[in-house]
């Protein structure tokens, strides 16, 4: 158990936390949430010991070990991959060492005898004999195959090392987890593998993530960090969000008699209830749900930016066709005779192990660059734009950004790209800020204000989740889902693909694996699984 008391933190004359108050027990899994700069990822470390409150303690049961995911990704350069895993149980690890140093010496004696006699006693309590073993089932499990297992991390690719370091937190049965931003790098394989570990997991989870479909399967309640305070409720992220939502509508609603707000209120939360499935996790958040009283349920204080796209005509059934397009990049084939063709209102995700090749499906498809081989046709209707993975390019000359934006507006007045600005939480002076200095979630918003403007009937959009907070991916989501024109896009974000893509594409060596289906049944079908994997053989 770790208990958190009177907790607060200032940054100069910034307040980050102000008298907070919790406590995480064993069995439960709690995930932080908060706007970007909110001050979550400095929670776990206030929780860790690596950053030191002004105010308050944090106490952990005496005898519990905490474990941490790593976020130096070369601290661990000169070690092996299946070392560093081991190294997650640092007394374990330090066993192991003075065991091999005791036994190497020239001139044991007795005494070495009698110390390693009781370094072996205490090596097969903490499961050491099987420590190897544990530790490749974790790397396996996460898509860390064998062939890696005995390299050096400063070989590895960086989503690797990054892999690697989630198998050391996990490694040992921790009492007490921390884990920042865990799904990063992982796919959706991956990432199904650790939900299912951390559901089962029997200790205390503290995580933080913009995940919603890892937050929804693996927490029992979550924490809302939010102007200095730290609130904790049960349920996982879509009641969280849910249940907000609706305490405000209700709050506004005027003419709702008090009787009639408390009924919408326990209707809510019965439905959630019911509807928890039986694996162990939603088991005992079902319980937790079951207790839960009217006044637990309040409206959030969270602003939400607001993403619509309308088209300015509509396009006709002709979309983009495309035949045999291949590239090589540095030497490598990164795509091969990717031929498919896009119909009205196909909202397609473009699944692929190698990133660079989705984004070079987007980029020749925009005109950016040439295929060795093959072609592509746009429709005659259509229109497009394109929110690229790396949006730099964009931000290199010094506006504010009412000019930045007015670059993309045929409607040039202040007040209309204020406005627009505002649809995405730019308020007060904000609009004044140089685009130069603006933070990646802030870029991307600019990004989407651009596309709003546009009034394009297909996008293409490469990562468009990427740096935004929890608030702007719902807003993003419930825009692009809105959507009454076609879409072309990447994401590692389960929740997002899932409610939004009609069609799925896969890039693999042997050309693009084509279907129709939801992005669920894509992953669960066994039979388009088989079928993939031979296509990347």
């Amino acid at each position: 158990m770790i208990t958190v008391t009177g907790i607060g933190l200032r940054y100069g004359d910034k307040k980050l936390f102000n008298d907070v108050n919790l406590k995480f027990t064993p069995g439960n899994c709690y995930g932080v949430i908060g706007a970007n700069g909110a001050g979550k990822s400095t929670f776990l470390k206030i929780l860790s010991g690596e950053v030191e409150a002004n105010e308050g303690n944090v106490a952990i049961t005496p005898g519990e070990r905490l474990a941490v995911l790593k976020q130096n990704h070369f601290e661990f350069d000169e070690c092996t991959v299946l070392n560093t895993v081991i190294m997650g149980h640092k007394r374990l690890f330090e066993i192991m060492e003075e065991k091999d140093a005791l036994y190497a010496k020239p001139d044991f004696t007795e005494e070495d005898g009698i110390k390693a006699a009781e370094l072996e006693g205490e090596f097969a309590e903490l499961d050491g004999w099987d420590a190897e073993m544990n530790a490749e089932k974790l790397l396996m499990g996460l898509g860390i195959g064998k062939d890696l297992h005995y390299m050096l991390m400063k070989d590895l690719k960086g989503g690797e090392k990054v892999t690697v370091l989630l198998a050391q937190a996990l490694f040992g049965n921790p009492d007490i987890l921390l884990l920042d931003e865990p799904t990063n790098h992982l796919d959706f394989k991956a990432i199904a593998w650790l939900e299912e570990f951390l559901i089962t997991y029997e200790k205390t989870v503290i995580v933080v993530s913009h995940d919603r479909h890892f937050l929804n399967k693996v927490c029992t309640h979550m924490v809302d960090i939010d102007f200095g305070k730290a609130q904790l409720f049960v349920g996982n992220y879509d009641f969280w969000y849910e249940s907000s939502q609706l305490a405000l509508k209700l709050m506004k609603d005027q003419n709702k008699k008090s009787e009639e707000k408390i009924k919408e209120l326990q209707n809510f939360i019965a439905r959630f209830s019911s509807n928890a499935s039986k694996a162990k996790q939603a088991t005992s958040r079902k319980k937790l749900l079951d207790k839960i009283t009217v006044e637990d349920i309040k409206p959030s204080s969270r602003k939400y930016p607001f993403v619509g796209f309308t088209p300015e005509r509509e396009a006709g059934k002709d979309i983009l066709q495309v035949e045999g397009i291949s590239k090589t990049i540095n030497g490598v084939k990164v795509l091969n005779n990717i031929s498919f063709t896009l119909t009205k209102g196909d909202k397609v995700i473009v699944l692929g192990k190698d990133e660079i090749a989705r984004t070079t499906l987007f980029k020749i498809l925009m005109g950016e660059m040439e295929p060795d081989e093959g072609s592509y046709r746009w429709g005659v209707t259509t229109t497009s734009d394109y929110l690229p993975k790396d949006n730099a390019d964009y931000f290199k000359e010094e506006l504010s950004l009412v000019d930045w934006l007015r670059q993309f507006s045929e409607e040039k007045s202040e007040s209309f790209i204020r406005g627009f600005l505002g649809k995405m939480l730019f308020s007060g002076e904000e609009p004044l800020k140089l685009s130069t200095v603006l933070s990646g979630g802030e870029k991307v918003r600019c990004m989407f204000s651009k596309l709003m403007l546009s009034g394009a009937n297909v996008l293409l959009l490469d990562e468009p989740t990427n740096h935004l907070d929890l608030e702007s991916i719902q807003a993003v989501n419930n825009g692009l889902v809105a959507f009454t024109g076609t879409m072309l896009f990447t994401s590692h974000d389960h929740k997002f693909v899932e409610s939004i893509a009609n069609r799925v594409i896969e890039l693999t060596p042997k050309g693009a694996y084509d279907r129709v289906t939801t992005f669920d049944e894509y992953l669960e079908n066994k039979d388009i699984q088989k079928s993939v994997e031979a296509m990347y053989k």
